[in-house]
């Protein structure tokens, strides 16, 4: 269950954050990492400013054993200076990106993440996305949580928010050069 898929406008968003090479297997090497930064925010007198989210970076949706490039995040309201060596600060890029809200367990993500594609696909829309030997590599992929799982612990009432950021059409193309 879930929205039907539209674009949208997206400012940038500072965040902090882990990055890892992972696989679909050992997935929770970098989501177990949320609560930490949760945590360490905290500390600081940081609020959250949305739920955290996974941020793709590189991926191969053919290949289920394939490692994945990700960014696991917390969204906050400005850049900040962290400690530790392996979380950092960053920010999420503005511009333009496809989303869709599906309600529902997160297994049936890449399933969501298919339909939000061949609907690009179909509007006639250009991914910032390009293709290499390891698979997809994306400017902005997110898969983003609305719901506490303190609070929900339900995965089929979880809600999440698909963003898939489009090309920038004002991009130097080599007819405008």
């Amino acid at each position: 269950m879930g929205t039907q898929p539209r674009i949208v406008e997206r400012a940038e968003q500072p965040f902090v954050g882990v990055r890892g090479r992972v696989t679909w297997s050992t997935f929770g090497l970098i989501a177990d990492r949320l609560p930490e930064i949760v945590g360490l925010l905290g500390e600081r007198g940081i609020t959250p400013v949305d739920g955290p989210f996974f941020k793709y970076e590189l991926i191969d949706p053919s290949d289920q054993d394939r490692e994945l490039e990700v960014v696991a995040g917390v969204p906050v309201h400005e850049r900040v200076r962290l400690p530790s060596a392996d979380l950092f600060a960053g920010s999420l890029p503005a511009g333009r990106y496809a989303t869709v809200h599906h309600v529902g367990h997160p297994d049936k993500l890449l399933g969501v993440a298919s339909s939000l594609l061949k609907w690009g696909h179909a509007k006639g829309l250009k991914w910032d996305m390009v293709r290499t030997e390891g698979g997809e590599a994306w400017g902005c992929r997110l898969e983003s949580y609305h719901t506490d799982p303190r609070l929900e612990p339900d995965l089929d009432k979880w809600e999440i928010e698909l963003s898939f950021r489009l090309a920038d059409q004002a991009r130097v193309t080599p007819d405008r050069i």
